[in-house]
């Protein structure tokens, strides 16, 4: 885990000023890199080793250091040897061996054995075209003297973030936005579309933030600033869903196995112990458990769990336990209570930057701060929902397709991938799910298949009953917005229309969790389950394979059946680390969300209808995402927008 961060100005300034505002962007962010910092500029009065190229654009860049090996093989920025290239770079190129390998063949020469040095000889071999041959998870910054560019980019699946703001005289970009507000570069102004999408999803889609004036630069993008020209971004990466209809099941098992394997080895790669979050269920515990099959017996494995004392539907201790004892790792666990919740979420908050995903960033948080204390490099389960269809909703939008098929006895295997008939066994998993079927199917039944599904990612209906009046909100803009990246693809199959959404939509959410959390502790997250040729394999993989009968997870779980403990293998029940919040609220946390939500400052922001969150509050509704979203929009402001985030800087 590092820190990035530069300014690019068009009109050069003095070297005391650039000076000035990347060190406050790197103080800013020094949290995801403690070990070490570096800066390097370009003044723009010269190319390369020394060859003038009369004014230009001057750049600066920057970086924080959290080392998993040598810190001074790692330090950054790095230069090319001629002094022509130099890159901040936040990740891990995992195959940059192989990648080295080949440019020693065409010439290239490295003094350290770091993906860092593999970047720029790529950069320089092949262009911004290098990204293509990557595996691994980075965002980074390039600059190319002699062309007098910067080239910016992000993994295919968005592992690492970049944020950027371009006035047209100065582009600044960061690993957080923070680090933007830090080097002057935005106001901390609430963006109206962010807080719309917000309200709707509780994220922002695409390159859309909360904050006015600030892009997320996209997974699998690129972004070119040439000077004297915009910035032009270009997806550089897609999955393709082009169904491979020569291989069977046996064929798609014995890959998804093989690769499986393959993608845990090269995160494996480090000098440092591992650490492994581990849930007890699938994703996470084939982690652990092909971890300790390639790392052999005598190696040391540390496995990180947390739980609440709740109940057992927010406890899966029994199952996380089960597996470090199969595969002896040294398991540590950790208790989470509703004074952890009051006493962290504000900073949880800040470190976010944005709010995104669900209540349990801040349960994450706290885990990573245990795995911090054991470990630097901790790998983890994230991706496996997406990748291997593990969702209830999956279930859900399939369920009415087979029961709209079956009247209209239209149902074909070819056309809905289960009929109604295969798909009942599968059902049972929808037990927790009932008051979400009542509310789905309470109208529009059999609408466009864009229509239900928006209605099963929509949770504006919520918030709306918690909104000012007065605040207009364009929901048939929300609506837009999702119609076109729900049919941006060529797929033709539901299942990989749903499957694209999700990967750009709620993994780019719980991603954003997941870099925060291990940034605040310094710690290098790698997961092995988002590795692209894991995603076009079962983007590949037919529907009525992968989708069998409505079985969720079906080829992971063939491909896993010989690596995971039974008890895992078979699990029904899907919890996902449940937080229980609606009893904290009714209860121990009840005095910490009325001061906030019903505060004066709240209320003065014109955002929220006091008088109905108040209502909600004393309600006995249980959890409502509305009232988490409420919260989590008035502490950014406060934050961001009120300045309080200063009393978390160095």
């Amino acid at each position: 885990m590092s820190g990035i961060a530069g300014l690019v100005h068009v009109d050069p300034r003095s070297g005391e000023t650039m000076e000035g505002r990347l060190s406050s962007m790197l103080a800013a962010i020094a949290h995801r890199g403690p070990d070490a910092e570096g800066k390097w500029t370009d003044s723009g009065d010269r190319c390369g080793a020394g060859t003038a190229c009369g004014a230009g654009a001057a750049c600066s860049l920057g970086h924080r250091l959290a080392a998993t090996i040598d810190i001074e093989t790692l330090r950054q920025p790095m230069v090319s040897d001629d002094g022509a290239v130099a890159v901040t770079f936040d990740g891990g190129i995992y195959n940059f061996d192989d990648i080295a390998r080949e440019l020693r063949q065409k010439g290239h020469r490295f003094r350290t054995r770091t993906d860092t040095e593999v970047i720029i000889a790529a950069y320089r071999e092949w262009g911004p075209q290098c990204v293509e041959r990557f595996n691994g998870s980075w965002a980074f910054a390039l600059w190319d003297s002699q062309k007098r560019t910067l080239l910016c980019s992000r993994d295919r699946l968005g592992s690492r973030p970049l944020y950027y703001s371009w006035d047209g005289e100065t582009f600044a970009f960061a690993s957080e936005i923070k680090a933007l507000i830090a080097a002057d570069a935005i106001r901390a102004d609430l963006d109206l579309d962010g807080l719309r999408q917000y309200l709707t999803f509780q994220y922002c889609m695409g390159a859309q933030t909360l904050f006015r004036g600030v892009q997320r630069l996209e997974a699998a993008h690129n972004l070119v600033l040439k000077l004297g020209e915009e910035p032009r971004i270009a997806r550089y990466w897609d999955v393709s869903f082009e169904i491979d209809e020569e291989h069977g099941e046996d064929w798609f098992v014995d890959r998804l196995e093989a690769l499986l394997q393959d993608s845990v080895r090269l995160c494996l790669n480090t000098d440092e112990p591992i650490g492994v979050n581990l849930s007890g269920g699938l994703d996470s515990s084939t982690v652990v458990c092909l971890t300790r099959m390639l790392l052999g017996e005598a190696a040391p494995i540390k496995t990180f769990t947390g739980a609440y004392l709740e109940g057992e539907k927010y406890d899966e201790r029994p199952f996380a336990r089960l597996v470090a004892k199969e595969v002896n790792t040294e398991y540590v666990e950790l208790i989470i209570t509703s004074r952890d919740f009051a006493d962290c979420i504000e900073r949880v908050m800040y470190l976010m930057d944005e709010p995104a995903a669900g209540v349990g960033v801040f349960s994450e948080y706290l885990v990573a701060e245990v795995a911090s204390k054991h470990a630097k490099v901790v790998l983890n389960g994230e991706g496996g929902d997406e990748f291997f269809l593990g969702y209830a909703r999956y279930l859900i939008a399939y369920l009415e397709e087979c029961l709209k098929g079956a009247i209209e006895n239209t149902a074909d295997r070819a056309r809905y991938v289960a009929t109604l008939e295969t798909i009942v066994p599968s059902l049972p998993m929808l037990q927790n799910y009932v008051p979400m079927l009542r509310n789905f199917w309470a109208e529009g039944l059999f609408e466009a298949p864009v229509k239900r599904y928006y209605r099963l990612m929509d949770r504006f209906a919520d918030s709306k009953a918690f909104l000012n009046p007065s605040l207009e909100v364009d929901t048939v803009k929300t609506f837009e917005e999702f119609r076109a990246l729900f049919e941006s693809h060529n797929a033709a199959a539901m299942i990989n229309r749903i499957m694209n959404v999700e990967l750009k939509t709620s993994l780019a959410a719980l991603l954003h969790v997941d870099d925060c959390v291990s940034a605040a502790w310094g710690l290098d997250g790698r997961s092995p389950l988002l590795d692209h040729r894991l995603l076009e394999l079962m983007s590949s993989a037919p529907p009525v394979i992968k989708f069998k009968n409505g079985r969720l997870k079906h080829l992971f779980r063939q491909a896993t059946k010989n690596i995971l403990p039974r008890e895992i293998r078979e699990r029904k029940d899907k919890m996902g680390f449940p937080c229980p919040l609606g009893l904290w609220i009714k209860n121990d946390l009840r005095d910490f969300f009325h001061d906030i939500l019903l505060s004066d400052r709240a209320r003065g922001r014109g955002i929220f209808d006091a008088n109905a969150i108040e209502a909600a509050l004393k309600s006995d509704l249980g959890f409502n995402r509305a009232i988490w979203g409420a919260l989590c929009v008035e502490i950014w402001h406060r934050q961001f927008v009120d300045g309080e985030a200063k009393a978390f800087l160095p």
